[in-house]
């Protein structure tokens, strides 16, 4: 994905799985700590799949089917942190940030979703 300064990429997707954004001035906003804590949860479901993941490999018994089902909780896992990485990144490298977080200006829009 690319940058879309001004926009804050959402850590979910409309139901057909295009990027949802957030188009706001106000990072106290409703919708920007309802995407914040819901970061911070992907990134403890992450941090405790990685425990997880860390037991099963250790198990040179592990059942092929827990080793699947593991992986693929890891692979949503994954893509969720990833989309946290680039979501923050986005917002570091946005010009029009202030190193507080605060928007310069622009207009004020709940949300918007692109496709």
């Amino acid at each position: 994905m690319t940058a879309h300064y001004g926009l804050r990429l959402l850590p979910w997707t409309t139901p057909d799985g295009n990027p949802c954004y957030l188009n706001t001035d106000d990072t106290d906003s409703h919708l920007s700590r309802l995407a914040d804590r819901l970061e911070d949860e992907q990134l403890d479901l992450a941090s405790d799949l990685v425990d997880l993941a860390s037991g099963v490999l250790n198990d040179k018994d592990a059942d092929p089917n827990e080793l699947h089902a593991l992986a693929r909780s890891l692979v949503g896992a994954l893509r969720d942190v990833l989309r946290v990485a680039e979501s923050r990144g986005d917002r570091l490298a946005d010009p029009a940030v202030t190193p507080r977080g605060q928007r310069l200006g622009g207009p004020r829009l709940l949300a918007a979703s692109s496709g």
